[in-house]
Formats: C-alpha cells, sequence, structure tokens
C-alpha cells in the first residue's frame, strides 16, 4: 500500500527526487557528525575507530 510520502515521492521530477534524496543524506550526515564530536567533547569517543594501521601503537 502507497503512503502519502509515496505519492509525493513520484509526483516530483527526478531532478526534484534526487535533490530530495540529496538533502536527507547531508540532514544525516549533519546528525551523524553533530553526534560524533558531542562524543569527543565527553570523552566518550571510540578509540578502537580508524584504520588499524593508522593508530599510534603505544596508544591503547
Amino acid at each position: 500500500m502507497a503512503t502519502s510520502k509515496d505519492k509525493a515521492d513520484k509526483a516530483l521530477s527526478p531532478t526534484e527526487q534526487r535533490k530530495a534524496r540529496e538533502a536527507a543524506k547531508l540532514k544525516e550526515n549533519l546528525k551523524r557528525r553533530k553526534q560524533q564530536a558531542r562524543a569527543r567533547r565527553a570523552g566518550d569517543a571510540e578509540s578502537e575507530s580508524g584504520i588499524p594501521a593508522a593508530r599510534d601503537p603505544e596508544m591503547k
């Protein structure tokens, strides 16, 4: 069953659909980056993130 959002997406041109998808991706990216910044400020950032070879072996 189609929802009102599905109907609205179908009414948009392909260019408008692409712009809407890009806007949603940017919004999600901003949300994730803000979450990461908050975690870093609070000292809760993951120490095991990133490429293992790039990490300092003396820091654990």
